[in-house]
């Protein structure tokens, strides 16, 4: 997830905790915020006054008096800054301009191939967040930031793909480097299951320390939330669940080059292939939800069997993880209850009585607007810092702190 751009020099330690502290959406005096963070009433001042100058913090509302003139009020700005959030699928491409809270400013969604190669999809993002910039009525230089997520492996550190196995052109492409010098922003690349996995926890699971995020869609991939931190492993590929072969996937060819894996049993495209063959002609796994949710039994019977292939996988990583939600993402996880039906039927018949006890398995709440989440929520964290509990990197300010 390398970062392409000039970052000015950032600053101390002590800003980047107070930001931090004010980040939680609750204002507060200038006296609260030197008893939370035990720095020094003037170093409180000084830095509260740098903040104000960045846009980053902002006076509200005076709060009570205990005798004299009411004490101000300091609060996130959320407006100060926007970031530009990219989620890249099999045949689509989301583009969405948000503020710093992760609120939604303007949004557009295109279907592209991914196959067309970086350059092509690439630029199109490009184009779509200066569309996207106009529309919200914002200038170039409140570019925070841009967040990508992308339908392959990706190199944490670099923010390059490797070895995509439907990202034909894909591999070892600097997409930071590509974008950053089109929008002049900081860029950052992840998977985009784990993005995914990062918007749906913020926004609708933060209490939960252990999640697995399940993206159901072309392929089939999955996102770790271990200790409330998004857990890649050491090359970035943690949750690669799609390329677990099954015991009974036969010999059918995957696109990664293997043979039973659980995406070339259970993925979208090859739930649409076998409803083809059976008469039923659709070509995405959208289609194939919509023909799930008007009542074909193929389709209803595919879906209901490729939840229980996932529940295969997912009861081992369940014994393994130990989470206390599964939430089932993508575009087929809309096809209805016959998917997280077949999911839990094999896990909590698989797994161990202690480790579903208290198991969750449940649709994704944040649906569709996941991956656009996780995209700005990775690039406000990165240059704001952590919002739960260490301080933040000073040096990840991209906002002048004088």
């Amino acid at each position: 997830m390398r970062e392409t751009g000039a970052l000015s020099a950032g600053p101390t330690a002590g800003t980047a905790l107070l930001l931090r502290l004010v980040r939680d959406g609750r204002p507060r005096t200038r006296a609260e915020l030197a008893a939370e963070s035990g720095l020094a009433r003037s170093t409180v001042a000084e830095r509260l006054d740098a903040l104000l100058d960045s846009g980053l913090l902002c006076h509200t509302d005076k709060g009570p008096s205990t005798g004299g003139r009411p004490p101000s009020l300091y609060a996130f700005n959320p407006g100060a800054r926007v970031v530009l959030a990219g989620d890249i699928g099999a045949t689509h491409l989301t583009a969405a301009l948000t503020d710093l809270s992760g609120e939604v400013l303007a949004e557009e969604n295109v279907s592209l191939d991914v196959a067309a190669g970086p350059e092509a999809v690439l630029k199109e993002l490009c184009r779509l967040g200066g569309v996207l910039l106009d529309r919200a009525d914002r200038a170039r230089g409140d570019l925070m930031g841009i967040g990508i997520g992308l339908p392959g492996p990706v190199e944490h550190l670099s923010g390059r793909p490797t070895n995509p196995p439907i990202m034909p052109g894909w591999d070892g492409f600097d997409v930071p480097g590509f974008v950053s010098e089109r929008l002049g922003a900081v860029t950052l690349v992840d998977n985009d299951v784990n993005i995914m996995a990062l918007g749906e926890h913020r926004a609708h699971w933060a209490e939960a320390e252990h999640m697995i995020y399940v993206k159901v869609a072309t392929g089939i991939g999955s996102g770790l939330i271990a200790g409330g931190r998004l857990h890649r492993g050491s090359q970035g590929v943690a949750g690669d669940m799609g390329h677990v072969r099954l015991p009974h996937g036969a010999e059918l060819p995957c696109r990664c080059g293997n043979v039973g894996c659980l995406e070339a049993v259970a993925g979208g495209s090859a739930l649409a292939r076998r409803l083809t063959e059976l008469g039923s002609p659709v070509r995405t796994s959208g289609e194939v939800a919509a023909l799930a949710r008007g009542g074909s039994v193929a389709a209803l019977t595919l879906v209901r069997q490729a939840g229980r292939d996932i529940g295969e996988v997912l009861a081992t990583a369940v014994s393994l993880f130990n989470p206390s939600v599964i939430v089932i993402g993508g575009a087929l996880s809309v096809a209805g209850e016959h998917l997280i039906a077949g999911v839990r039927e094999v896990v909590y018949q698989r797994s161990l009585p202690l480790a579903t006890r208290d198991l969750r398995i449940v649709q994704s709440r944040a649906g569709e607007r996941a991956g656009i989440h996780g995209a700005a929520l990775m690039v406000v964290e990165h240059a704001l810092g952590p919002a739960r509990s260490e301080a933040p990197a000073p040096e990840r300010l991209p906002i002048p702190i004088r």
